[in-house]
């Protein structure tokens, strides 16, 4: 077996292969698009309910703040960087969203962020080469408002463990004397980013096994999960160098924070989608097959297909026309 063959043939060249033959780019590339608008409904109406809890908690408020602004580069202005919103603003939310405005604009974002949602299940499916879920519309938009909220109180619970943790940090460092130096400032950053690798775990699973269906098997599930995870935990640490050409392109300075959170939605539903075809490619060579009824289909047609091009033989000639067809020879 030659250098070239062992390449195509190793894990990551296939997962690659079949990213690219399942339009994976181009899902990941609209799915990024709906993000725009689905983050903001989100948060819009994630802070008009918990608005009025974390406004009397300093220290909750500002975890939240800040897990949002790690999750998301440039989506929040925190200390020292500019932000599409201001927290501020967010807050004021609580009170405006009891208004019947309010309740207007809340149904139609969360129209646009269950809209993402659904998105995202097609296109996972996609990945693992699955149709769509034949399931009752109205159910689905229930299971995914259950999903959606609890993906924010996912959040909610980083940010209480990351209080919990630095708290826990602190007196730990000032009880050895070293809590202002540089090793609590490089403890805490680590701390903070396991809280979000588990997070990212948690909701990438729940995204393949929950939202979109797909009964994975618990191995290839954890192993898709926690690759897709550090991957984004990686764009997270990179996020501000990642995102530095589109601020420094003076072409674009005037909405270079709109064009960054474009290109940062776009990395990370890629990650998501080449996570799914991992696993969906470990399934593969595992044999498993996700969809019996669709595969019986499949067949079904594939031999429908064959005996439609596939012309029957012909009568053997009879004794009268092997004689012409040897006079007509000679």
């Amino acid at each position: 077996m030659g250098l070239v063959t062992t390449v195509l043939q190793s894990r990551p060249v296939r997962v690659v292969q079949h990213y690219t033959a399942k339009r994976g780019p181009i899902l990941g590339s609209g799915l990024a698009f709906q993000a725009i608008f689905a983050v903001f409904a989100a948060l819009w109406i994630g802070f008009a309910v918990a608005g009025l809890v974390i406004a009397t908690n300093i220290g909750l408020r500002d975890s939240l703040i800040d897990v949002l602004a790690q999750t998301v580069p440039g989506l929040i202005t925190t200390d020292g960087e500019d932000g599409i919103v201001d927290p501020a603003d967010l807050l004021a939310a609580s009170v405006d969203a009891f208004s019947w405005q309010g309740a207007i604009a809340a149904v139609v974002l969360l129209l646009a962020a269950l809209n993402w949602l659904a998105s995202a299940r097609e296109a996972v499916r996609s990945i693992f080469d699955l149709p769509l879920l034949d399931q009752n519309v109205l159910l689905l938009k229930v299971k995914d408002l259950g999903l959606a909220v609890a993906f924010g109180a996912l959040l909610v619970l980083s940010a209480v463990l990351s209080v919990v943790s630095t708290l826990a940090l602190d007196a730990v460092l000032e009880w050895i004397g070293i809590r202002d130096s540089t090793t609590s400032t490089v403890v805490g950053r680590i701390i903070t980013l396991g809280v979000m690798f588990l997070l990212d775990a948690v909701v990438l699973a729940a995204l393949y096994r929950v939202l979109a269906g797909v009964r994975i098997p618990l191995r290839r599930l954890r192993q898709g999960a926690l690759i897709g995870a550090v991957a984004l935990g990686g764009l997270k640490v990179l996020g501000n160098s990642l995102l530095g050409g589109a601020s420094n392109n003076p072409l674009i300075a005037s909405f270079a924070v709109f064009i960054g959170l474009l290109i940062w939605f776009n990395l990370v539903c890629q990650v998501v989608l080449a996570a799914a075809a991992w696993v969906a490619v470990g399934i593969k060579d595992d044999r498993i097959v996700l969809d019996e009824d669709y595969l019986q289909t499949r067949l079904n047609q594939a031999r429908e297909l064959l005996e439609y091009y596939d012309p029957q033989p012909e009568d053997p000639p009879g004794f009268w026309q092997r004689v012409k067809g040897r006079f007509s020879r000679s």
